[in-house]
């Protein structure tokens, strides 16, 4: 008896000893570490995928600083500063899943294009703007005065270079008004979705993933327009009538290499009733935690 249980005991060991690390990257207005968000992301993976490693990624020497970077801090200098944390941490060495929320999502979709070294093997975006947005209906918690002057920069100018420069949600301010100065001048969302001719390391890097999961928030009143957040957007010139990502060029031309992975079931398309981050932990536990272990 004694023996069988040892035997338990190790293979219990072996099984938390593989759990594969998961990196965090909270949205807009939030912080790493808040307790009633990606703290209690953090205590639901714990308890659901015994021994797993969580990173909740921090920008910044202090949450104060997290939050602040969230609006103003250069979208490709975030990317850039994630991804120098993720090489240096030597329990991602083996490979790490990805959780985004909000514009986490799509940030931790640059790592993945720009950054294959430590490898991203799953990639779950909650609520992401993979094509961006064009609209700022309200923003998440305390941060509604820093919205109201976020939209009045938008609508003077979102795609001067000052404003591209300095505020995050510029950077993936897309106009189908206004196609031809989106793809010149946006400095992050345009790079990254192949709008101004293709990157095959791009292409190559996000491919190798084995999933990518794209939650959408069926209530949604926060990302305009929300099937964004499946890598839809609005048919260029209007700002009324969506497509969804299958009839996007950047999938018919297969840009991105989205078109391959949707046909090699790699993609995945999740839909959650309620409002922009709403969820229950019984639907996390239920449909996210299964990609996780």
């Amino acid at each position: 008896m004694a023996a069988l249980r040892l035997a338990g005991l190790a293979l219990l060991a072996r099984g938390c000893a593989a759990a594969v690390p998961l990196v965090l990257w909270h949205g807009m207005g939030d912080t790493c570490c808040n307790p009633l968000s990606m703290g209690y992301v953090r205590r639901i993976v714990e308890s659901g995928v015994p021994g797993v490693y969580v990173l909740s990624l921090r920008i910044g020497r202090s949450l104060l600083q997290d939050m602040e970077n969230s609006f103003f801090m250069n979208a490709n200098d975030q990317v850039r500063e994630v991804c120098s944390q993720l090489a240096k941490d030597p329990r991602l060495k083996g490979g790490y899943n990805a959780m985004g929320f909000s514009q986490g999502g799509q940030f931790l979709r640059a790592v993945a294009q720009r950054c294959p070294s430590p490898p991203m093997l799953n990639l779950i975006s909650i609520g992401g703007q993979h094509q961006g947005v064009f609209g700022f209906p309200r923003c998440p918690g305390e941060s509604s005065h820093i919205c109201d002057w976020i939209r009045k920069t938008l609508d003077l100018g979102a795609y001067t270079p000052a404003v591209q420069e300095h505020l995050v949600q510029a950077e993936y301010w897309h106009d189908p008004l206004k196609e031809e100065e989106y793809r010149k001048k946006s400095i992050f969302l345009a790079d990254i979705n192949q709008e101004r001719g293709i990157n095959e390391t791009y292409k190559k890097n996000l491919m190798a993933l084995k999933k990518f999961v794209m939650v959408k928030f069926l209530n949604d009143t926060m990302v305009d327009p929300p099937i964004s957040e499946w890598f839809g957007f609005y048919k260029s010139g209007q700002a009324k009538e969506t497509i969804p990502l299958r009839e996007t060029s950047l999938y018919q031309e297969d840009r991105l290499g989205l078109q391959e992975m949707d046909k090699a079931g790699k993609l995945v398309f999740l839909g959650v009733k309620g409002d922009h981050l709403h969820f229950s932990e019984e639907w996390f536990y239920t449909t996210i935690l299964p990609f996780l272990r």
